[in-house]
């Protein structure tokens, strides 16, 4: 049998997927697979409370193509013994899926993946999302680039789909991963549904204050959006949240200032998030070289009892320590918290940011490496290009 292959990546929606609808096109029928890595969750920065979050968003993206016709098809392996098994089942006439900017893993993992195809000659045809461009020359005129795409139309959702229903395989369990847990209390759900109710209810009035709000941990924690970690794993596009931001600000009255400022904020920080992922992309090394080479090496001898204190929020410092065990517990703190704790780890306890990296990657839920090692880059103050800012640890 003629088949077309949609590989779900970091895209877990049927809405606005643009290689989706095009693999429903092709004129043959799909399989909608998603490939569930065990080497990927070996990575270090990986943890449990990521694994769950995405198992929502499996579980949430099954009923979206159940709802269309379609039945997703999960496989457990390497992605290259996924496809090579599927090869010999069906005559694969092309591979769908987005372009993936995440870790170096995954980097290299598409590279390897690129040369199967070729020699497999298996068309691969990948979209871009959220405006970050593979093999950039620079970014000249990125930010124009950016806001044209996240003005063109959203692609809606299809309303059927001819796929392939073939078995899928168990998702493996936490302990099967070694995915250990890590005593979190309360994480956010996953799934598009989530997501969705929490665009609503930011667009609608939790985000009045959100310039205003959203330093501080205490308020932070309602005011801010909520959705980087469905960002993360793509239960919304960033088109999307843009495009309804944009909605919301148009329909506000000249004298509603503080909303306006608010969305003003918000969108900003809607392009500064893809361009941080666009400088991985450009210079996938930052995951373990500093951007400033003549850094190297200038924390090796970190104090790992230090390192203990921090993780567990016991250093003393009463902001430090509360910051630290609202994310051991929650899997999330606000932007300039999280700048805060790594200031301080850096500077004040002299511990390599590499190791300061990997610690705070586990306990994100919203892992998302193009932002995070830039930014744990920045506050480490190894960038070489950047101001030199240590976070008071004591008031801010």
């Amino acid at each position: 049998m003629k088949v077309v292959i949609y590989w779900f990546k970091r895209d877990l929606r049927i809405m606005d997927n643009v290689p989706l609808l095009n693999s429903i096109n092709s004129g043959y029928k799909v399989i909608p697979l998603f490939v569930l890595e065990p080497e990927l969750w070996k990575q270090k920065e990986l943890s449990l409370r990521q694994y769950l979050f995405q198992l929502d968003c499996l579980l949430d993206l099954k009923k979206q193509l159940n709802s269309i016709g379609g039945k997703l098809i999960i496989k457990t392996g390497s992605v290259f013994n996924v496809f090579e098994s599927l090869s010999k089942i069906f005559q694969i006439q092309a591979i769908y899926s987005h372009q993936e900017t995440w870790n170096y893993w995954t980097y290299q993992r598409d590279i390897e993946f690129r040369v199967w195809t070729k020699r497999k000659q298996i068309p691969w045809i990948e979209s871009v999302q959220n405006g970050v461009i593979r093999g950039h020359k620079d970014r000249d005129k990125w930010g124009l680039n950016w806001l044209k795409l996240m003005k063109t139309n959203q692609v809606i959702a299809p309303l059927n789909i001819k796929s392939v229903k073939i078995k899928s395989d168990n998702l493996p369990k936490p302990v099967q991963l070694d995915l250990k847990n890590d005593n979190f209390n309360l994480i956010q759900k996953g799934g598009r549904k989530e997501a969705i109710k929490l665009l609503s209810s930011f667009t609608n009035s939790r985000g009045k204050y959100y310039q205003i709000r959203m330093s501080s941990p205490l308020t932070a924690m309602n005011s801010c959006s909520r959705l980087s970690a469905h960002l993360a794993f793509g239960t919304i596009s960033m088109k999307e949240v843009f495009q309804k931001a944009e909605s919301v600000k148009g329909k506000l009255d000249k004298e509603d200032k503080i909303w306006r400022k608010s969305i003003n904020a918000f969108l900003s920080r809607l392009r500064w998030h893809c361009h941080f992922i666009q400088k991985l992309e450009d210079e996938p090394s930052l995951e373990f070289k500093p951007m400033n080479r003549m850094y190297e090496g200038l924390r090796e001898n970190s104090n790992l009892e230090f390192l203990k204190l921090w993780k567990n929020g016991e250093t003393g410092y009463p902001m430090i320590d509360a910051c630290m065990r609202c994310l051991n517990s929650t899997g999330w703190l606000n932007f300039r918290m999280r700048a805060m704790l790594v200031s301080f780890a850096c500077n004040h306890l002299w511990i390599d940011w590499k190791i300061v990296a990997e610690n705070l990657g586990q306990l994100f839920v919203d892992y998302e490496p193009g932002i995070h090692y830039p930014q744990v880059q920045m506050q480490a103050c190894i960038t070489g290009i950047n101001s030199v800012r240590i976070y008071n640890p004591i008031k801010q």
